[in-house]
């Protein structure tokens, strides 16, 4: 009797904890989608348009992805100030890469006037790949220039991008500015490190009129990247990462679905990752300043260099 007792009380006991362990899943569960859908109407009051989120970036691009070689995560992100318009060539263009086994995120910038083979197009400048076949034109140039293949895409409206930002540093982002920024932006900036809000970071990362032009800004948007995500993992953004998912989903045309996102997002803020490697495509003295009818200045590249380069760099 008294061991039946015994096992009645434990059999209650871990029913408790079982029914209490439900009840906190489901509670987060629910806060986390209450917070997400908060993040997108804000969003959506923004954009001043009466839509739901399955009505926002309604164009849907087939993306024919895969993990690489070396079993790592490649996300093409492209930079646009033209969402929803297949048009509109790619103003950005990154890869980031997560190896999961090794715990590495690295960052990979092609310079959009670099001149390469476009898969039956003949060669042009690699950004007019994504006005020709959207993203995955982009994905095959990419495989067939630098042999890496690339599992997911995000297309990000510039706009997203402030409002990510405003959300997840409302004091700011800390970085320096390294000289005075004015022309063809819309905050100009004065040097020395400082806090800058969303617009004032869209000026840092779009400013190239300079004497190194667009190395100077793909230098930039690499040190961005770099300064929001240690700064990302400095503060308890975790508990905030279903609403800045949200707010930012709205600017976003990606085959990424939101648990995808979640799970690198939390494993990038979660982990002991150290520093974000960054790599650039031209690497110096792979390259030569080139001038082509039909196509203005272009950056011709030495594939063999810069492939050998880019894998080197993956694979470390």
């Amino acid at each position: 009797m008294r061991y039946e007792k015994n096992k009645k009380r434990k059999s209650r006991k871990w029913l408790s904890i079982l029914l209490v362990l439900l009840v906190l899943v489901g509670g987060t569960a629910g806060y986390s989608w209450y917070q997400y859908k908060k993040g997108v109407n804000q969003s959506l009051e923004k954009i001043n348009k009466e839509k739901s989120e399955s009505d926002v970036n309604n164009v849907v691009y087939a993306f024919e992805g895969k993990k690489d070689q070396y079993g790592a995560t490649n996300i093409l992100l492209l930079g646009s100030d033209a969402r929803g318009k297949e048009k509109a060539r790619a103003d950005t263009i990154m890869i980031a890469h997560y190896n999961e086994n090794k715990g590495t995120y690295k960052l990979t910038s092609i310079m959009r006037d670099s001149y390469v083979n476009i898969p039956g197009h003949g060669k042009h400048k690699i950004n007019s790949a994504f006005m020709r076949g959207g993203p995955d034109l982009m994905r095959k140039t990419i495989k067939e220039n630098f042999d890496i293949d690339l599992q997911y895409y995000a297309i990000v409206d510039f706009e997203g991008f402030v409002q990510l930002i405003d959300e997840a540093f409302p004091k700011g982002v800390e970085i320096n500015v390294e000289k005075r920024m004015e022309e063809y932006i819309e905050v100009p900036l004065d040097p020395g490190l400082q806090r800058l809000n969303g617009e004032q970071m869209l000026s840092f990362v779009r400013f190239r009129h300079d004497a190194i032009g667009d190395f100077g800004r793909v230098k930039r948007q690499q040190q961005a990247l770099q300064a929001i995500g240690e700064q990302l993992s400095s503060i308890q953004t975790i508990p905030k990462l279903p609403k800045l998912i949200g707010v930012v989903t709205p600017y976003i045309n990606t085959n990424m679905d939101t648990g995808d996102i979640l799970f690198m997002s939390k494993d990038f803020l979660s982990k002991d990752r150290g520093n974000i490697e960054t790599f650039r495509i031209p690497i110096d003295k792979g390259y030569a300043d080139k001038s082509v009818k039909g196509e203005g200045d272009v950056l011709e590249l030495d594939l063999e260099l810069n492939k050998k380069a880019f894998h080197q760099f993956l694979t470390q």
